[in-house]
């Protein structure tokens, strides 16, 4: 049978509570009686002790002359020692019982003829045990004896030990009930409080079980508090978070790839069904589905790229030179087109950043530029630092972008007129550069470029910085 934590929990609780509450009562069962049994041996022998004072000290009340009369002697020590409770005193005179204390004990002793006759026979303090029938008796016969008295005289102390014992019993009885009582409410504090640190624990469980039958991955745990449950609710929802990121790019790449390429397959299809076997309509058909199956590799890898930016270890951080960046590029770029190339400025810093991506987002935006403008129009490329954040741009002499469309058109699938007015690529490049500089924890933007045009602007925090001597 499969137990819950909470019972578990509990469970164990008692078995280390209950081991606890039963050494502690046996040992205590175990000290008592052992005490028991020294205080039997004690009062033994102070009543033997307690007789001897007596008999050195005893004197007639009348005359004032010490005791000669061992009659009287054990008459006035039985009249002046009351006993215990448990415990009985009796004399024997002559070998036969004589007084027994007032207080009238569990069993009578000295009616015991043959016993009182063996007590009778002793010459010195003697001990034994005996069985009656309230159990075990522990007795002393103490002989006593006056100068001057020919007769015999004995002394008998005896204490009923089972039922000394019986008293221990009844306590340690109770204990046990109280140790059992308190199991019960350890139980059912211990049952309360599991449930209450467990309880952020079943809710990460509902909230996976609802989860993997809804696929909603917007719910959260609300978990309050700074301990492991907490940091476990906490990380459960850090993980719900990413999650749900991973789901929305799948998402967003499936909806995307879906919108993009539907339109290059329906035409590679519609070719494909109309080509005949005339030799030069194959060609151009061959031509067409082949422009259209590049087009649709780049869209795919577009897609790719967006779709890898927003999961972690898209960025590969290294000290980037700034200006052997910003040159480096203007140099790629010229095989693009017959421009104006020019680098603007440099910066002479370095910077913790992914170079490979850095040139991916510059050269995406000087492709944007080479569209957007003719043969001999200026192109400029360049970097710096400037109030603690690092600035990358690209700037051109085309059209420019007008304000309403200059944020539109970092979206996805957003295509911009060109040169000629017709839409060139997928209208991803732009918000692939705003996914990296997203990544680096920057922004994009476009402006009005000096004397007329586009600047395209990346701005990246400056995380830290070597300036180059």
């Amino acid at each position: 049978m499969r137990l819950s934590a909470r019972a578990r929990i509990v469970g164990w609780m008692l078995v280390v509570v209950g081991i606890a509450l039963t050494v502690a009562v046996s040992v205590t069962w175990s000290t008592l009686l052992t005490r028991l049994d020294h205080r039997m041996d004690l009062e033994l022998g102070n009543e033997v002790e307690k007789l001897r004072l007596y008999a050195e000290k005893a004197y007639e009340p009348k005359s004032g002359q010490p005791l000669v009369d061992v009659e009287d002697l054990l008459i006035g020590y039985l009249q002046l020692n009351a006993p215990d409770r448990w415990e009985t005193f009796f004399s024997i005179l002559d070998g036969k019982a004589h007084k027994i204390t007032a207080i009238p004990p569990p069993v009578r002793l000295d009616t015991d003829e043959k016993l009182v006759a063996r007590m009778a026979t002793a010459t010195r303090v003697e001990r034994h045990e005996m069985e009656t029938g309230k159990g075990t008796v522990h007795y002393a016969v103490i002989p006593v004896s006056v100068s001057g008295d020919a007769r015999r005289g004995h002394f008998v102390v005896a204490h009923f030990y089972d039922l000394n014992r019986d008293d221990i019993v009844d306590a340690v009885g109770v204990l046990g009930l109280s140790a059992l009582a308190a199991m019960g409410l350890a139980g059912a504090a211990g049952w309360f409080v599991a449930g209450q640190v467990l309880a952020p624990v079943r809710l990460v469980r509902q909230t996976a079980e609802q989860i993997s039958d809804s696929s909603d991955l917007t719910r959260r745990l609300d978990v309050p508090g700074d301990d492991d449950v907490a940091a476990l609710a906490s990380t459960f929802n850090h993980m719900l978070d990413r999650l749900e990121q991973a789901f929305v790019v799948q998402r967003h790449f499936m909806d995307d790839a879906g919108h993009e390429l539907r339109t290059p397959i329906t035409v590679i299809r519609g070719h494909l069904e109309l080509m005949s076997d005339d030799p030069d309509d194959r060609a151009e058909t061959l031509a067409l589905v082949t422009d259209e199956l590049d087009r649709m590799n780049r869209i795919v890898d577009d897609l790719l790229t967006l779709a890898k930016a927003e999961q972690p270890g898209f960025l590969a951080l290294d000290n980037v030179e700034l200006a052997d960046l910003t040159v480096s590029v203007v140099a790629k770029a010229r095989a693009l087109g017959v421009r104006q190339w020019r680098v603007d400025d440099v910066a002479e810093a370095r910077l913790p950043a992914d170079r490979h991506r850095l040139t991916q987002a510059l050269m995406q935006l000087v492709a944007n530029a080479v569209r957007h403008t003719a043969d001999g129009d200026l192109i400029a490329v360049g970097s710096a630092v400037r109030d603690g954040r690092v600035e990358l741009w690209v700037r051109d002499s085309g059209p420019g972008v007008a304000p309403a469309e200059r944020e539109r058109i970092f979206g996805r699938f957003v295509r911009g007129a060109g040169r000629t007015g017709a839409h060139d690529g997928a209208g991803l490049g732009l918000a692939i550069v705003r996914s990296i500089a997203q990544a680096h924890g920057g922004t994009v933007k476009v402006t009005e470029a000096p004397g007329g045009g586009a600047c395209f602007v990346m701005s990246l925090p400056l995380w830290e910085l070597w300036r180059l001597k």
